[in-house]
Order: C-alpha cells, then structure tokens, then sequence
C-alpha cells in the first residue's frame, strides 16, 4: 500500500505521530484482505470480527510530512482463530522506518474466541 504523509499525520516536529503507524497498519491489514477476497463487513455479516490481541512496533527511522511510504504486509502465523501479521513501512527511497507484527485474533460477536473458516484461513495464508 503506498501512502503520502500529510500534515495531519505529524507531530510539532514535523514527524509521523507514533500511534498513527497503527492506522497505517490496519488500513494495509484490510486492503491484504479485501485483496483475498474478504472485505470487512463481509466478515463481519458472518459472524466473524477480528481483534487486536497483540501489536508490536519499531521503529527505525523517521517519516516525515510529503513522505510517499510503501506498507507492505505479509500473514506470519494462522491458525484457527489466530492470524499474526507482519508489516514492514519504507519510504520512497526504500529506507526501512517501521516494522510492526500484529495478532488478531477471531471473535464471534459476544467477543468469544471463534474459528475463522477454512475458506478465510487458506485464503489468508496464501
């Protein structure tokens, strides 16, 4: 997923907010899987609601305002009701800034661990 940094994105110093890694790690998380053929509120009309049990970030060098970033994410683990992601941010001159891994887990929609299918599991793991 590319991304220009804008203003709104930054802090005073004119660097990417901390915590708005996290948003860009969702938006590529659900672009991955609408990639593989399950948009969110489709899952969601099964019965399928994916949390966030577990987020991991470092970060290793600076985004900064007009910055053009590429998220690049990748599933590291599945199991029936688990997914952990990875995803890897580098900016436009491939420069590694963030690295962050994320452990969804699957819930129905009381927020009981559920399993996610077959059909979502294979598919995710590809």
């Amino acid at each position: 997923m590319k991304k220009t940094i804008f203003y709104h994105d930054t802090d005073c110093g004119n660097v990417v907010y901390y915590a708005n890694y996290l948003k860009f790690f969702e938006e590529a998380r659900t672009l991955y899987m609408a990639e593989k053929g399950f948009s969110v509120p489709a899952l969601m009309q099964r019965g399928l609601y994916f949390v966030v049990a577990r987020q991991e970030v470092e970060y290793k060098f600076p985004v900064r305002y007009a910055d053009v970033i590429d998220v690049s994410t990748k599933v590291l683990e599945i199991s029936d009701i688990k997914i952990v992601f990875e995803n890897i941010i580098t900016n436009q001159n491939g420069r590694l800034c963030t690295k962050g891994k994320t452990t969804l887990v699957c819930v129905d929609k009381n927020g009981v661990p559920t399993p996610m299918g077959a059909d979502v599991k294979n598919a995710m793991a590809c």
